[in-house]
């Protein structure tokens, strides 16, 4: 074997060094598919050579505590990569000869051998030997046709095909036994970070998961050919907008006594001159912009205090545009109305024209409707919004993106 494998090693050499490029079409596409079948074959040996060293306990004479870590060693290879090696040796020794006949005949690769390994497996302790025996030659014939992703999930019908007598019921415990592992397995773990920033990581069931796909994938969409945002980003903002529609409904239960709510404690004074921060009623800090922001959100109820501690608002529900007035809002804009923006009311703020903190006063002329993404944006860059004319909003874009600053309308919510 070593002498034939050296031999190998100078053929595919020489075929390294060969000019690709001189070949036709049809030559390369033939020395293509010939080069993907060596390589199975060369895997099959591998794998046979792997099985072998395991099976002598080669490492632990040279004092490896595994296999998969004498591998790991003498491969260069890392240590997962080496356990899935010694795995699927172990898999392709007890497989049928069929599958070991497909990969040394170069008809189907490592990673389809796994899944055909697994799959017959299943079928074995649902449907017995000669089901599994079947299996293998309905399986093989499909690797001919579908990559190993693919395989698998036709694997899990494969006792349509090879005991059908047992399939459903097999299906309908496979579902269960998912379902029940969905359930076990679900959590959300929130980490807060030094810096006030919450980590989310977790696992939905399906139930759940679909329900947080259907209320944030469409919101996850760029807004519009300004948005810039990944798409990580567009995600974590649609999941913010998804709370705060939550807390807008007002069916939340109470917590602490109070209806669920965001409380921000600044100076007035300090908020006037747009120098103060915030403190969320969590601790955290917040700059001058974003208690400015939030301080004309009509779902944040503010907690403001006056320069000797004095309360001057605390407790007390403040939804500075709500009820007649938000809905003659929402008749007039009927959704956001930053230029290409096609957020619905129902995601939208009631945003002060002119401050309310700067004596802005809390009128249809003063107000203009913003999905969370501009409402924030238009806090934080040089974009100002005025109505026009015709008693409509229209915004107008810095200098360095229109030099002629021409007012931009949305035409997305059409008006009649």
């Amino acid at each position: 074997m070593v002498e034939e494998l050296a031999l190998a090693e100078e053929a595919v050499a020489a075929c390294i060094s060969a000019a690709a490029w001189a070949l036709t079409e049809h030559d390369l596409i033939t020395a293509l598919h010939a080069a993907h079948r060596l390589e199975q074959r060369l895997a099959a040996v591998k794998l046979v050579l792997v099985r072998e060293v395991d099976g002598r306990g080669t490492a632990t004479a040279h004092g490896a505590s595994s296999t998969a870590v004498w591998l790991r060693g003498r491969l260069r290879l890392g240590v997962g990569a080496a356990r899935r090696l010694v795995e699927l040796a172990a898999t392709l020794d007890s497989a049928p000869p069929g599958v070991r006949d497909a990969l040394t005949g170069g008809a189907v690769d490592v990673e389809q051998v796994r899944v055909i390994g697994d799959t017959i497996t299943t079928v074995h302790a649902t449907a017995g030997p000669e089901a599994a025996d079947k299996a293998v030659g309905v399986l093989v014939d499909w690797a001919a046709q579908f990559d190993a992703s693919l395989l698998r999930k036709l694997g899990t019908r494969i006792l349509d095909h090879v005991a059908p007598e047992v399939a459903d019921a097999a299906a309908d415990a496979a579902l269960r036994a998912a379902e029940s592992r969905a359930a076990r397995d679900r959590h959300v773990s929130i980490n807060e970070q030094p810096d006030g920033r919450l980590r989310l990581t977790g696992i939905l069931d399906t139930e759940a998961a679909a329900a947080l796909r259907a209320a944030i994938d469409p919101l996850t969409a760029p807004s519009g050919p300004d948005d810039t945002r990944t798409p990580g980003q567009r995600r974590h903002d649609a999941l913010a907008d998804v709370c705060r529609l939550a807390l807008r409904t007002g069916d939340l239960p109470e917590h602490g006594g109070d209806v669920a709510q965001v409380v921000v404690t600044t100076s007035y004074d300090e908020l006037t001159r747009q120098l103060g921060s915030g403190a969320l009623d969590t601790g955290l800090q917040l700059t001058p912009d974003t208690v400015r922001r939030l301080a004309c959100d009509a779902t944040v109820l503010p907690a403001i205090l006056g320069g000797a501690g004095q309360p001057l608002d605390v407790g007390r529900q403040r939804r500075l545009i709500t009820g007649p007035l938000r809905r003659a809002l929402v008749l007039r804009d009927r959704g956001c109305a930053f230029p290409g923006c096609d957020r619905p009311p129902r995601w939208c703020d009631g945003h002060h024209i002119r401050h309310w903190a700067d004596g802005g006063d809390t009128s249809l002329a003063n107000a203009v409707l913003l999905c969370g993404h501009h409402h924030r944006h238009l806090h934080h860059s040089d974009w100002t919004v005025r109505l026009g004319g015709d008693g409509h909003p229209e915004f107008i874009p810095p200098t360095w993106l229109d030099p002629t600053q021409l007012p931009r309308r949305n035409h997305y919510h059409r008006r009649t």
